[in-house]
């Protein structure tokens, strides 16, 4: 994790962004970049939209968290090491 991930994405939110890589990889083969655009929505409801190009996949979440943020992160996972950092550290 880049330190930008790490001060601005909380840890219940970062937990969750590799949840979702985590079930990913189980249903289906999965691309090395994967997106996470982030969207507070309200002062407690955070939207998350999860993407990827090859194979082609989008999924919308939303879930309630203490402190939602607005960003974008790339996770970049090459094999041997996986790096989430924000869009704007790429």
């Amino acid at each position: 994790m880049t330190r930008g991930f790490q001060d601005t994405i909380p840890l219940e939110l970062q937990i969750t962004i590799f949840q979702l890589i985590d079930e990913l990889k189980m249903k289906s083969k999965m691309d090395y970049l994967q997106v996470f655009q982030l969207e507070a929505e309200n002062e407690f409801i955070q939207r998350v939209e999860h993407r990827s190009e090859t194979p082609e996949y989008k999924k919308k979440y939303r879930f309630v968290f203490t402190r939602p943020v607005t960003a974008k992160v790339f996770v970049i996972d090459d094999g041997d090491h996986t790096t989430a950092m924000l869009a704007e550290e790429y």
